[in-house]
């Protein structure tokens, strides 16, 4: 079953359990999958649009200064686990070669192309700063 799928029959359980938050946030989920242009997404076409959602909600929050709503921690349990600062610094000291690039911004396409949607780009960015 794909996470389109997955998240679509969630609705049906959201409502049956009359849990608002939860229920609005999947029809919101819903309205953008609808909104593209092929109807059956893949599920990397479906974690990006999470991942739009919770940039979104983010800045939404920043704004008012608020730390979490509930939006924003049912969109981030749709997500795949995420790799931790550990895991990934281990993985570029055990694979990433730095003479073979001119600066270290550069291994950003071999460490992204490994981990894919688990990980964010600015914690990888951020990790290539500090090394």
């Amino acid at each position: 079953m794909s996470l389109q799928e997955t998240i679509q029959a969630e609705l049906k359980t959201a409502m049956k359990a009359r849990d608002a938050a939860r229920t609005g946030a999947v029809r919101i989920l819903i309205g953008e999958f609808q909104r593209q242009p092929e109807k059956t997404l893949t599920d990397d076409q479906v974690i990006a649009i999470i991942k739009k959602l919770i940039k979104s909600e983010r800045e939404l929050l920043a704004s008012a200064k608020q730390e979490t709503s509930d939006f924003l921690a049912i969109m981030e349990s749709y997500l795949p686990r995420q790799a931790g600062r550990e895991e990934i610094v281990a993985w570029i000291d055990a694979n990433i070669d730095f003479s073979t690039f001119a600066n270290r911004m550069q291994a950003m396409r071999p460490i992204m192309a490994h981990f894919g949607s688990a990980v964010d780009g600015n914690t990888v960015k951020d990790i290539l700063q500090n090394m």
